[in-house]
């Protein structure tokens, strides 16, 4: 038991310096480029998956929460917004930043969930104007839609005030993630041996995909630094991670529950975004694709 607390204790304090570093780059570029992504995505009409998709996939706190925002005031598609979802990475950059896992590699993770990001919002777009069920990409009548900062009360990120202050508050935030899931992982392998844990997780790999892209759906920072630190530990192979990053759009779902009234939309939304998780996981794990 000491030793792996003290373990997960130095493997945690390892990763501080970086990990605050790569918070407060983050904070930097959110607090100047935040207003005018989200205005850029809601004028990009029938490209607004390919420009979600990409810029999804930049570092920053509340897109996805301001995503929401623009779909239900219908600023934005629905495959904008899918595209949006499926590319954001929560806190697996940071956490792989931190964890000095190579440049190329993160790009390859990054890249992935760009492209399957676009190419899921063309296509549901694409749906949607065939079926003629909505207009997409463009807003309603009556102005702007009114964007609501609720991810500053739900989400670890988005601290008014001094960016070192936001990004020191969010670092500590994660350390105690990375902390317990750290010494919980200890703890396994101590008693259980990796081994062991590894061939539990391969002997089953179909399930372990729907479970990796289900615990993805939790709004909460846990929810990737989990699935991230699996994988980089050897216990989850990419295709399950993937799985879970690809739904995991952080308190984006949350949000969108909160302001978007049509619930029975937004389920569809949910067990749409889990499925292509799940499918695009599973064609990953089918083509032996690693990175």
């Amino acid at each position: 038991m000491l030793d792996a607390f003290l373990d997960a204790l130095i493997d945690t304090l390892k990763i501080l310096p970086f990990l605050f570093a790569a918070y407060l780059a983050m904070e930097y570029l959110e607090s100047h480029t935040e207003d005018r992504i989200r205005r850029f995505v809601k004028r990009a009409g029938w490209m607004g998956p390919f420009w979600g998709g990409i810029l999804g996939a930049v570092p920053q706190c509340g897109f996805s929460a301001a995503a929401s925002n623009l779909y239900a005031g219908r600023a934005v598609s629905l495959g904008t917004l899918i595209a949006i979802f499926l590319s954001t990475s929560d806190e697996m950059l940071p956490i792989m930043l931190s964890s000095a896992v190579p440049v190329a590699r993160i790009l390859k993770i990054l890249i992935t969930k760009m492209l399957i990001g676009i190419l899921c919002g063309f296509v549901i777009d694409g749906i949607c104007h065939i079926l003629s069920s909505r207009k997409t990409g463009q807003p309603e009548d009556g102005g702007d839609f009114l964007i609501e900062r609720l991810c500053e009360k739900e989400h670890c990120h988005c601290e008014n005030g001094s960016i070192v202050l936001s990004a020191l508050k969010h670092t500590g935030n994660i350390l105690v993630f990375v902390f317990v899931i750290t010494l919980l992982l200890n703890l396994a392998f101590g008693f259980l041996g990796e081994d062991v844990i590894t061939r539990a997780v391969s002997s089953r790999p179909v399930a372990g995909l729907f479970l990796s892209a289900l615990i993805g759906l939790i709004p909460n920072c846990g929810a990737s630094v989990l699935l991230t630190q699996l994988y980089l530990k050897g216990v989850l192979p990419a295709s399950h991670m993937i799985a879970g990053l690809l739904d995991g759009a952080g308190v984006g779902l949350l949000i969108l529950f909160r302001v978007n009234p049509d619930m029975r939309e937004n389920i569809r939304i949910t067990v749409l975004l889990y499925s292509l998780a799940v499918l695009f996981g599973f064609l990953i794990y089918l083509l032996g694709v690693s990175f």
